[in-house]
């Protein structure tokens, strides 16, 4: 995970340029940067009986980095099996999907699973997320970072957030 910096390139030890919350509230893309904002949303779609959306999402994410051909045939294997066949336990809702079969599993590229991933990027973008940011889960850990920031001893909130995000 890389050191968040501040416009002017220091880093922002002291003060959070943006709460959390903030940042989970500009786009979704923010949000799936978070290992926090990952988390959060997890629960909410859970909750909402869609969770296999962000870890069909994630797993896509962990695909394209891979390089050996050994093991991206192995998770394009373990992606298939998991979200995409007929027969999945965590099965993800696409378009095109009748038509991936186990073939393509034995030439993966990195970018095979782009379309979908998308898809299901956007379904979450334009359905999932937005009800995130309304929902229970979300409006309260917000009202918990807020009442932080109103201690009356700021320095000691500000330092105590600095050892979360910066650890």
């Amino acid at each position: 995970m890389e050191h968040i910096h501040d416009s002017d390139g220091s880093s922002s030890s002291s003060h959070q340029s943006l709460k959390t919350t903030a940042k989970w509230a500009t786009s979704l893309e923010s949000l799936l940067e978070d290992p926090e904002g990952v988390k959060r949303f997890r629960e909410f779609l859970k909750k909402e009986f869609s969770e296999e959306n962000v870890l069909f999402w994630l797993a896509c994410e962990d695909f394209k980095k891979l390089q050996d051909k050994k093991q991206m045939q192995e998770k394009a294997r373990e992606i298939y099996v998991t979200f995409l066949s007929n027969k999945a336990s965590s099965q993800v809702n696409v378009e095109g999907q009748s038509r991936l079969n186990e073939k393509i599993l034995e030439e993966p590229h990195p970018l095979m699973f782009q379309k979908l991933q998308d898809q299901i990027f956007n379904l979450m973008k334009y359905d999932s997320y937005s009800r995130f940011l309304k929902s229970d889960l979300f409006l309260k850990y917000k009202r918990t970072e807020e009442e932080e920031e109103d201690e009356p001893d700021a320095q000691t909130a500000a330092k105590r957030a600095s050892r979360i995000y910066n650890t």
